[in-house]
């Protein structure tokens, strides 16, 4: 997927902002199940401060090594809401990215960045509250001067993401949906939440998983034996 340089495309399709709303209601773990148990991003991918969290359609973005210039690029494509979502051509941890970079991407009404690099700056950062998941925290500096692209479809910590897909993240992971999808997972994470309710007030209640799940058949099955 990452075969095309030097192109900015300036339309983009994004799902429903209802849709978007919706899905931002759950977690990453919660939609990762409601999609079959797919989506996720390697698990590398951490919020640079604990209470970070995005939801929103990507603003992709293709990155050289050691170069943040696509960035700066990128920040005139967002729109209210946007998640950039940055890849690049081959692994690199420099720090892309900064206070400096957030304030012109907040100042777009950028929801947060996702990054498969590194990022700097954490604590200002943290203090702005503008959500970032990245791959590492990296003081090193980039520049600019390789092109790369924006709003192509790229792989970010081994999930595929087309521009104008979701993606959601929180502590738990980085979830990527598909913006054809947005709707009918919010609806499933609703329904598995539901579903989840009546299992919490069961075990609140004392009800052993062992029963409410029937595992005790299975593990007998299988040789468990309790013995004194």
């Amino acid at each position: 997927m990452h075969t095309e340089l030097g192109v900015v495309h300036t339309k983009i399709e994004r799902p429903d902002p209802a849709a978007v709303a919706a899905l931002s209601a759950f977690g990453s773990a919660t939609v990762h199940e409601a999609m079959g148990r797919t989506g996720l991003t390697r698990p590398y991918l951490r919020p640079v401060y604990p209470s970070a969290r995005l939801c929103g359609p990507a603003v992709t973005v293709l990155l050289q090594p050691g170069d943040n210039w696509m960035l700066h690029v990128a920040a005139e494509q967002v729109r209210p809401g946007d998640v950039v979502v940055a890849a690049c051509t081959t692994e690199s941890e420099d720090g892309f990215f900064g206070e400096l970079l957030a304030t012109s991407f907040r100042s777009r009404g950028c929801a947060g960045l996702v990054i498969d690099g590194g990022v700097r700056d954490v604590a200002d950062l943290a203090a702005m509250d503008f959500p970032v998941f990245s791959r590492a925290v990296n003081a090193r500096g980039t520049v600019k001067a390789t092109l790369g692209s924006v709003n192509v479809p790229v792989v970010c910590a081994n999930a595929p993401v087309r521009p104008g897909d979701v993606v959601l993240a929180d502590a738990d992971g980085v979830v990527v949906v598909p913006r054809e999808r947005v709707a009918q997972v919010a609806e499933a994470s609703a329904r598995r939440e539901e579903n989840e309710a009546g299992k919490r007030e069961r075990l609140r209640s004392g009800e052993l998983g062992l029963d409410m799940y029937a595992m005790r058949g299975p593990l007998a099955e299988l040789g468990l034996r309790y013995e004194d």
